[in-house]
């Protein structure tokens, strides 16, 4: 039943669950009676009870709770409940999805824009950032930050960082999954009159050391637009680190866990990945139309 109306609905008949007052029970005459010809037994009480004039309603008013599709649950992963988006998306985004998701998609909230054509969105929670984490350190991996890469059609990557791509934690379905579903309205939202296909051939998390690869040099990124996302928490899990765009000046420093920085790739967004100081640093990359 859709929970767009809600409301009370006399109905002919009922199964599974219900709800039955105590006078009704407790009247003889009223009380469920489960047999009546060769019937089912959902289907004897539900002809006794309209046979009686006792009515039976459907009511959305209370949430008392919802069904779980337990059939694709898997279990080989560290977290397997991030897997569950399209099986169990009511529980799933109760996990994952930041409650200030659903503020920041609506019309008449004015997005951060801490650089001119810059969006910053609140999408994920922090749940969420940190079992991505978790996940690809478990999962293992991680590129060495040279040009040469094997994982690529090429071979070579001209601005390597040090990353695992969604692919090899084989997650890659289900995050273009999340582009299509909330990202997309997002850049919708700021970029009027462009309609994105939430299309990614390069989706992965970028890992900024001191001591390994602890900035990004300038370069134009091979997409319409980008969205990176903070994965931990600066001033506690790391210092330094951010983005610099180059023709505008403008840094973003201190990025918030599960909130996507959003910026156009080519052309006119020219920018550099500041230098993480201390400890280590996380974020998620998304490369959209490209």
């Amino acid at each position: 039943m859709s929970f767009s109306h809600r409301g009370i609905w006399n109905v002919p008949y009922i199964t599974g669950v219900y709800v039955i007052k105590k006078n009704i029970l407790e009247n003889t005459e009223t009380r469920p009676n489960y047999i009546y010809r060769l019937y089912d037994a959902d289907m004897a009480m539900a002809t006794n009870m309209r046979n009686k004039g006792v009515f039976m309603y459907v009511s959305n008013l209370e949430d008392y709770g919802h069904l779980i599709e337990p059939e694709y649950f898997p279990t080989k992963y560290l977290h397997n409940d991030m897997w569950q988006m399209k099986a169990n998306k009511k529980d799933w985004e109760h996990r994952y999805i930041s409650p200030l998701y659903w503020k920041a998609l609506g019309l008449s909230f004015l997005n951060e824009m801490p650089c001119p054509d810059v969006y910053w969105f609140p999408i994920f929670t922090t749940r969420f950032c940190k079992e991505l984490v978790e996940q690809a350190n478990d999962n293992g991996g991680w590129s060495d930050g040279g040009n040469k890469d094997p994982r690529l059609a090429g071979g070579y990557e001209n601005v390597p960082t040090v990353d695992i791509h969604m692919n090899q934690m084989e997650f890659e379905q289900e995050w273009l999954w999340i582009l299509k579903h909330y990202v997309k309205p997002l850049a919708e939202k700021v970029y009027l009159g462009y309609d994105s296909d939430a299309r990614a051939i390069m989706n992965f998390i970028v890992r900024y050391r001191p001591a390994e690869q602890s900035f990004l040099r300038p370069h134009h990124d091979s997409s319409t637009y980008t969205i990176n996302i903070g994965l931990n928490r600066p001033h506690i899990d790391y210092e330094g680190g951010g983005a610099h765009f180059i023709r505008y000046n403008c840094s973003v420093v201190d990025t918030k866990v599960g909130w996507a920085l959003m910026h156009p790739g080519r052309l006119t967004h020219y920018h550099e990945g500041l230098r993480t100081t201390n400890g280590t640093r996380y974020i998620m990359v998304s490369f959209i139309d490209p």
